[in-house]
């Protein structure tokens, strides 16, 4: 499959033009080989990451976590090295940031709010003029250890729970990554908890004095539902094998 064919597919589905306020840029980042025959994604560009999409045999790596924020960054040091792996190994890099946590059918948060079984899943949360996050009711009786269980199950490693709120939670918020800041919005729309990858000291005083539960699953963690989701599409729709890499971060 042409690269332009797909990047384009990409773009549309991902509504990357929508997202200027985005820190991120979003879409093809690198462009090397121009005909697609595998695909592999991840959360996170990196040397790893792309030797091992290399390895797999895959032409495109898409990411959450692509090279290029804010402003231009000098192709020296760490960057320069990410650079020169992706044109020796023949392997374009094409990123979604705000676009892939937000998407109702295939984004992070989405998402997080199947896997915890949510019911009627509703927009929550500006970011950079985005609703980004959701928020819902949980399916049942869902104290938070059973929430906290079912985040271990599925994602890995034990969340950190700060319980500053009851301990039978009757509305969550989700937003993936690190979405902690969202704490006082979480609050203020009648969540009695949050569930977020990961959380800033300042942001826990807050949590606390607003009586709201932060359940922190992992920065990475909370972001592969959504690059996993991207394997299955890309498989479903044009038929191009795609494998999702795993590189946990600890965060």
């Amino acid at each position: 499959m042409r690269l332009d064919s797909l990047v384009d597919f990409l773009d549309k589905t991902l509504r990357v033009a929508d997202f200027d306020s985005d820190s991120a840029m979003n879409g093809l980042q690198v462009e090397c080989s121009r005909n697609i025959t595998r695909v592999a994604t991840t959360v996170d560009a990196c040397e790893e990451s792309i030797a091992r999409a290399a390895g797999s045999g895959a032409e495109l790596l898409i990411v959450h976590h692509g090279l290029f924020w804010g402003e231009a960054s000098p192709l020296t040091g760490v960057m320069g090295r990410r650079i020169g792996l992706l044109f020796s190994k023949g392997v374009s890099l094409y990123a979604a940031h705000l676009p892939l946590d937000c998407h109702e059918d295939i984004g992070n948060n989405i998402g997080l709010a199947r896997l915890l079984e949510i019911e009627d899943p509703r927009p929550f949360g500006v970011y950079r003029g985005i609703k980004i996050g959701l928020e819902g009711k949980p399916p049942r009786r869902t104290t938070l250890r059973a929430l906290s269980a079912r985040l271990k199950k599925n994602l890995g490693d034990s969340p950190k729970t700060f319980p500053f709120g009851p301990s039978e939670i009757k509305r969550l918020g989700i937003v993936s990554g690190g979405g902690s800041s969202l704490v006082q919005q979480a609050k203020e729309g009648g969540c009695d908890t949050l569930h977020t990858g990961e959380t800033t000291h300042s942001v826990t005083p807050t949590a606390r004095e607003a009586k709201i539960n932060l359940v922190c699953a992992g920065h990475s963690a909370t972001e592969t539902p959504g690059v996993r989701s991207l394997c299955e599409l890309i498989e479903g729709e044009f038929g191009l094998p795609s494998k999702f890499i795993d590189i946990p971060t600890g965060l």
